[in-house]
């Protein structure tokens, strides 16, 4: 994961240099999340690596799949990754995008991931707290994972916490190791 993300880095800055200039953050980040879908498709993914198919093959593959959606930036894109063999990291060139865009929008986006269904009041709430904290706009999402019992666990880019019962229940059984 951390060579992907070394990898991918500097095409999402130049992505980023480039929308920002031409002040077309919303579209890039349009343009970078249907790349990124049809590239994780699984039959997409075996064209973008497949050793018979030359670079321009690839490319074109994907960017046809795209439709008449892509701008010729991102269609420029694509060429660019597909001869340097580094189309599979489009997902991760996304999400390093999303993250600089955030950051100079001074916004943070959250995953929270509970036990059980958040209410909107909870969200809300938790929002706010969050907020509070961070000091940035925080765009929050949810998830549920009944593996975790009770609890919740927020994860604020590289910021974690760990609330749920089946952390707490880890630790003390750590704690009882030692």
């Amino acid at each position: 994961m951390a060579e992907l993300t070394t990898l991918a880095r500097p095409y999402a800055k130049a992505v980023f240099a480039e929308a920002e200039e031409k002040k077309s953050l919303d579209a890039w980040s349009d343009d970078l999340a249907l790349l990124s879908a049809y590239a994780s498709d699984a039959a997409m993914a075996k064209v973008l690596v497949h050793p018979s198919l030359t670079a321009a093959q690839q490319a074109q593959a994907l960017i046809d799949v795209c439709g008449e959606k892509l701008n010729d930036a991102a269609k420029n894109l694509v060429h660019v990754l597909a001869e340097n063999k580094r189309l599979t990291l489009l997902t991760e060139i996304t999400a390093l995008y999303e993250e600089l865009k955030a950051q100079l929008q001074n916004a943070v986006d959250v995953v929270v991931t509970s036990a059980y269904a958040l209410t909107e009041t909870q969200s809300n709430k938790l929002a706010q707290a969050l907020k509070a904290k961070l000091q940035r706009d925080v765009r929050m999402t949810s998830e549920v994972d009944e593996s975790l019992i009770g609890g919740a666990i927020i994860r604020a880019g590289d910021l974690v916490i760990d609330g749920s019962l089946t952390g707490k229940l880890s630790k003390l059984a750590e704690a009882m190791k030692s």
